[in-house]
């Protein structure tokens, strides 16, 4: 059933990994304006975690066995190292908080996911947050998916989204990019970003791929309209990624314009 989702997904795999967007990053304030937007993925990825956390462990008291323990495993696993890894330093942060310092290294303003993140402490409601703020629509969307989902509770649709609608081979991208950037524009500090993407690749292929794979499995088991669900979770977050990476290019271009205007 892995391979089945695998290969109808394929075309909007095909799609992200020869996006357009890509072609544009050009420049040191093509790439700020990247990581701007792009931030909020890397932020609402970690909601899509943790909720998979509190579904398959326990994470109150008193503590009481819950679920399987293979699946208890690999969730806590990719944990440890999502919220706790070891930056370019050799300290323990969270891969957010790696990119927010590889943002204000190179120059991108973190003002935008900040105050988001207040106004949600403000307001306590993810969803009013999103409604409420001045992002872009595709965006929204991007988040929307993202908490509906979590709010829906359903695990096998999180581990789905978790598992095929997050990047893989992109790091791997950005990381080329990166170092022809880096090679460009010397004066540009990314040593952190290059990190953060090597550091995504280096976990993905070896470690988190695999367990986010058997997690699906694991979930899915033998029920037939679990494994549809996945699959239709997948493709709609892939289509929602697919709409982010327009939106980000298109913002590129036209601040590029305006630039020049």
């Amino acid at each position: 059933m892995i391979k089945d989702i695998k290969a109808e997904i394929a075309p909007l795999r095909n799609r992200l990994l020869t996006h357009s967007l890509y072609n544009n990053i050009n420049n040191p304030d093509d790439l700020r304006l990247f990581l701007e937007y792009h931030v909020f993925a890397v932020w609402d990825f970690m909601s899509l975690l943790k909720a998979l956390q509190q579904k398959l462990t326990c994470t109150t008291t008193p503590w009481i066995p819950t679920g399987k323990p293979e699946l208890r495993y690999l969730i806590n696993e990719i944990v440890l190292a999502e919220e706790t890894d070891n930056n370019k330093e050799g300290k323990h942060q969270s891969h957010y908080e790696m990119y927010l310092e590889a943002m204000e290294e190179c120059g991108a303003n973190t003002s935008r996911i900040e105050n988001f993140i207040a106004d949600l402490l403000s307001l306590k409601n993810i969803l009013v947050d999103i409604k409420l703020s001045e992002l872009p629509p595709a965006v929204k969307d991007f988040l929307n998916f993202t908490f509906f989902l979590i709010e829906e509770g359903k695990p096998h649709k999180i581990a789905s989204a978790f598992t095929f609608g997050r990047e893989d081979l992109i790091p791997e991208m950005f990381t080329a990019i990166l170092r022809e950037m880096r090679q460009n524009f010397p004066e540009l500090h990314i040593d952190k970003l290059v990190y953060y993407f090597e550091r995504h690749i280096e976990l993905d292929q070896d470690e988190h791929g695999p367990m986010a794979l058997q997690m699906v499995t694991d979930l899915c088991e033998d029920n037939e309209q679990q494994w549809k669900e996945a699959e239709e979770t997948a493709i709609t977050a892939l289509q929602m990624r697919i709409a982010l990476w327009d939106t980000i290019e298109e913002e590129i271009i036209k601040a590029r314009e305006n630039s020049l205007a």
